[in-house]
């Protein structure tokens, strides 16, 4: 590894403290490197505060210092007004001589337009540092800008003989305890989830956060006739909640009803409405009628599934999805296993 990607690594670490607080921005990463010292790091913290350039460079107190400096970004910096100014104006009023940058902003509104402006103020650009690792750090971002829609994580859990449920539908646990927390860390880190209208009549999630420190995702489920009741704790209209359905219903203070179509094309209704709403991803956790109609479509980025510790013998079976499988790890007796889409 050389000093280029050893610095982009950092930056890259330092983006990661960015998960689940960022969306709709990206999580980035910035260092500032001079004479091969880190003289200053920064990353976004949250939507709406300062992007990962301007922490970092408003760490330096001796404007001097940039004069020989060299700054690493994980992705391109921004060049037009949002809810902070560009950052690419700052780079350029500081007089940093060289930019660093892990790949190229997917968004149109940016898309090689940072690069292009550094370069006619005479900044040297050195890109595509760590390329791959700096679009895999915001899978969500790129999935949203270049395919139009959230990006879509499959979650399920199944007991060793390939059952999700069991006939009596007793609403009881098949995972362990640590599987059951990393699942709510996950859902810290996401944008909203999913379930259908038959996993609310028979397991009344929550949906929230509640074993991990973080935001609740937005709740979304399906209720073509509008028949789950308010004594669910998904109309508690305690955090905010979507309802596709095919009637017309007043919306609430955190509940939104939106009418759809509940044809062949269901899904896609749904993923486009997520898009125009800035919702970056999305996690499905069931039931297996609602899982399977994006493993049927082939609308699905990331799959997540435990292989629980128990036998059930019959009941419910398994979705089943192709893939390629990204990873494979022990969490408590439960095996966890990660694959992506090819």
């Amino acid at each position: 590894m050389n000093d280029k990607e050893i610095f982009m690594k950092r930056a890259i670490q330092l983006a990661k403290n960015g998960l689940g607080m960022t969306s709709p921005n990206p999580m980035v990463g910035c260092v500032i490197e001079r004479n091969g010292f880190i003289i200053s790091e920064g990353w976004h913290y949250k939507r709406g505060m300062n992007h990962a350039e301007v922490n970092a460079i408003n760490r330096i107190k001796n404007k001097n210092l940039f004069l020989d400096s060299t700054l690493y970004v994980t992705l391109e910096p921004c060049v037009h007004f949002g809810e902070t100014p560009p950052c690419v104006d700052l780079i350029i009023k500081n007089n940093i001589p060289r930019v660093v940058i892990g790949i190229q902003d997917p968004c149109y509104k940016v898309r090689g337009a940072g690069i292009q402006k550094l370069k006619e103020f005479g900044i040297e650009v050195i890109e595509d540092i760590l390329k791959y690792q700096c679009r895999i750090l915001n899978k969500r971002f790129f999935t949203f800008h270049e395919k139009n829609r959230p990006y879509v994580i499959l979650k399920w859990a199944q007991s060793h003989d390939g059952f999700i449920d069991s006939i009596n539908k007793k609403n009881s646990w098949i995972s362990g305890i640590y599987a059951r927390q990393l699942n709510h860390k996950w859902r810290s880190e996401e944008d909203s989830i999913l379930v259908g209208r038959k996993t609310v009549l028979n397991d009344n999630p929550k949906l929230n956060v509640r074993e991990w420190f973080g935001s609740n995702p937005i709740r979304i489920f399906l209720d073509k006739e509008l028949s789950i009741s308010t004594s669910y704790f998904i109309l508690d209209d305690s955090q905010k909640t979507i309802v596709f359905t095919e009637k017309k219903k007043e919306n609430k203070k955190n509940t939104e009803y939106v009418q759809i179509s509940f044809d062949k094309r269901i899904i896609n209704h749904i993923l486009d409405f997520l898009h125009k709403k800035n919702i970056l991803s999305l996690i499905v956790e069931g039931g297996k009628k609602t899982l399977e109609s994006f493993i049927r479509e082939n609308i699905w980025d990331e799959c997540r599934i435990f292989i629980c510790d128990v036998t059930l013998k019959n009941g419910i079976r398994a979705p089943r999805i192709g893939g390629k499988i990204l990873k494979k790890m022990n969490i408590g007796k439960d095996q966890l296993f990660i694959k992506i889409s090819y």
